[in-house]
């Protein structure tokens, strides 16, 4: 009998098991406590690690085994991080990564040295410490940013740019650190590391064009889940670590490996493949660094702590900032970044070990600065998400004012003498992305319409474009105003924050009751606000997406357009409280939910097209539109449209059925319930 079956008969349990058991418990129980909580899963981890570490309730002792797991849990993270981006989203932000990354390491570095040699600390132990300050968590940076949709943001961009920076920083630190310890040797010794690591990266990259996607390409028509799945956790493993012979660390040799492999077809498979390895083992990372917490440390020097915290925050929001604005950023968008990035990295914990190697700590306090350099990290990186927060806000409130110090300076001077007179006209509201889109179309379609916009950039580009824009805030009436808001038929809100779009709208409909103003938002919680404020439309991305992804499958199998178009509706139903018109009338429309009772003994063929459809408007649409009164309104059974009858000399009703062969409608005036079916000349 084997050793192992003799093991497993005596029902012992191996003393790594016991460990690894309370730490992947523990660690998923306190992470489950923060979610309900609203607290990142990362912030979970960190908190796990505190509670269980060997400082705590001590259920886990061996940090052998933690920090070998930790360790592949940082060299997958970045490998995915290294899957979902590409050699070309690199090239168009390396005027960053080598700009702003380089000025907020150096400033950083430069800033801690100086602070410590205030209070006496060498300049070696200072500049030490200054490297360990300098860098950020990619980690937890990069999946906040992920989590909060802001990734492809502006402030989001930076940071990514400045993690990546930091990251390649790693190299020549890490050969420097024994240079500051008295062990280093001698300049040409370290000049010829740093050419053998841009060598081996060259190597690297080379490999991405040629190698990698023939070789992802060949294991990919084995068809063999099982093979592609160790392949791909090949390349990430054999790439760090020929990388880390070069002296490159195995963090950013990992995240090389997923460049490697998003140059092939085949990355978004590799993608979801590692994704649940990538998980595990970070979460173990993340538990490792709560782990090294001394709880009774803390306890001891709550001031030593606090004075830290204080200080690095200053330092990396400072430089940050300053690094940004260098390269011509707005100051919300440094602003942003600086607290995004105000943590210390889980680079800094091997930088630091590697300093206790040469004799150096951090602020050269021995003991007492590894714990409170600890500490502090720990701390900060359970902050990140609510300095990310703050932040954001900083940053809108920093952009509202810019924006009203350009009103105050346009004043009421804005001059609305070079836009055109337009009658029925779309007005465009802002120009950020989703509007320069817009645009482009209502341009090449021939629609007409103007730019209102506050922000000096967007602007400027419209002008560049020839467009016709007003610079002015939408929010105000004279600015509605001097664009025809009164004449216009449409209004287009694409851009601008919820809270920015219910201002814009409530004043718009003030100025115009019968314009239909659309609004786009992110979310589906900001429907019922903005519908409330005045919009008739508002499309959340949030709802559309599952919208086009349900059509898109119904579509492929084949159904009736017309079975494909309710099923939209009724997930848009279920997704949002569908938008309605806040156009006034008289006339209190009909419940949604009671216009579909007919009678059962109705001899119509009709019955089967008729919805529990939401009014589109307080009154006819089209009368609105043109100013007119109405008669008598009728409500289309199939879509929601709402006309006027017969009896008004527009008889919109029944040109809205000549239009759409949409052939149910029933009265909307209050106390009937009768319908009409066009088709078959018979009241329901």
């Amino acid at each position: 009998m084997t050793p192992l079956a003799s093991l497993a008969l005596a029902g012992s349990t191996p003393a790594f098991f016991t460990e690894v058991a309370a730490l992947l418990v523990s660690g998923a129980a306190i992470a489950y406590l923060g979610s309900r909580l609203r607290l990142l899963p990362i912030v979970g981890f960190l908190l796990a690690g505190v509670v269980i570490g060997p400082n705590a309730l001590g259920l886990v002792r061996d940090r052998e085994l933690v920090d070998a797991a930790a360790e592949v849990g940082v060299v997958l993270l970045l490998f995915t991080i290294g899957i979902e981006f590409s050699f070309e989203k690199l090239n168009r932000i390396r005027r960053l990564i080598f700009g702003a990354g380089g000025l907020q390491v150096a400033l950083a570095t430069g800033a801690t040295a100086g602070l410590l040699a205030l209070f006496g600390v060498g300049w070696r132990a200072g500049v030490f410490t200054g490297f360990l300050v300098a860098l950020s968590s990619t980690a937890i940076v990069l999946k906040l940013l992920g989590e909060r949709g802001e990734t492809s943001a502006e402030h989001g961009q930076v940071a990514l740019g400045l993690l990546i920076f930091q990251d390649l920083a790693i190299i020549p630190m890490v050969l420097l650190v024994p240079m500051l310890g008295g062990e280093g040797g001698p300049p040409q010794e370290i000049a010829f590391a740093l050419l053998r690591a841009a060598g081996i990266i060259a190597v690297v990259l080379l490999a991405a064009r040629r190698v990698m996607p023939r070789l992802l390409d060949v294991v990919a028509r084995t068809c063999s889940p099982e093979l592609f799945l160790l392949t791909v956790v090949a390349v990430c493993f054999g790439t760090a670590y020929l990388t880390s012979l070069a002296g490159v660390s195995l963090s950013l040799g990992a995240f090389l490996a997923g460049l490697l492999v998003s140059e092939s077809r085949f990355s978004e498979h590799a993608l979801g493949e590692i994704l649940p390895l990538q998980i595990l083992f970070s979460a173990t990372f993340f538990v490792s660094v709560g782990m090294l917490t001394d709880l009774g440390f803390l306890v001891r020097s709550p001031l030593l702590v606090a004075a830290v915290v204080a200080g690095v925050l200053a330092v990396k929001f400072v430089t940050t900032a300053v690094g940004v604005r260098a390269l011509g950023y707005r100051l919300p968008v440094a602003a942003a970044s600086g607290l995004v990035l105000a943590q210390v990295g889980e680079f800094s914990f091997v930088l630091e070990r590697a300093g206790r190697e040469a004799g150096l700590t951090p602020m050269g306090m021995g003991e007492t600065g590894s714990q409170a350099f600890i500490a502090t990290t720990v701390l900060l990186m359970i902050l990140t998400p609510l300095l990310a927060a703050l932040g954001t806000r900083l940053s809108g409130q920093m952009t509202a004012q810019e924006q009203a110090a350009a009103q105050g300076r346009m004043g009421e001077d804005a001059d609305a003498s070079h836009l055109p007179r337009l009658d029925g006209h779309v007005v465009v509201a802002g120009y950020g992305e989703a509007a320069r889109s817009l645009v482009r179309v209502l341009h090449g379609t021939g629609v007409p319409y103007l730019i209102t916009t506050l922000n000096p950039q967007g602007a400027s580009d419209a002008e560049a474009e020839g467009r016709p824009v007003l610079r002015g805030d939408s929010s105000r009436a004279r600015t509605l105003q001097m664009v025809g808001t009164d004449r216009a038929r449409v209004m287009v809100i694409a851009d601008d924050e919820p809270a920015m779009a219910q201002r814009i709208a409530t004043v718009a409909r003030s100025l115009n009751p019968s314009l239909h103003i659309v609004v786009r938002t992110r979310y589906a919680a900001d429907v019922e606000p903005l519908v409330s404020a005045g919009a008739d439309t508002v499309v959340a991305e949030e709802t559309e997406a599952v919208v086009r992804l349900s059509a898109g499958v119904l579509r492929h199998m084949d159904l009736p357009f017309s079975e494909v178009e309710e099923q939209e509706e009724i997930v848009r139903r279920a997704s949002a409280a569908p938008a309605r018109a806040t156009s006034v009338s008289s006339t209190p429309l009909p419940d949604p939910e009671q216009v579909v009772t007919f009678a059962p003994e109705s001899r119509c063929a009709h019955l089967a097209q008729v919805r529990a459809v939401h009014p589109s408007a307080r009154g006819c649409e089209e009368c609105l539109r043109a100013g007119d009164d109405w008669v008598h309104l009728r409500i289309c059974m199939t879509c929601g449209h709402v006309g006027c009858c017969d009896s008004s000399p527009n008889r919109h009703a029944t040109r809205h059925f000549h239009q759409t062969h949409h052939p149910v409608m029933r009265s909307a005036e209050p106390g009937e319930s009768w319908g009409w079916c066009y088709e078959d000349s018979l009241t329901l």
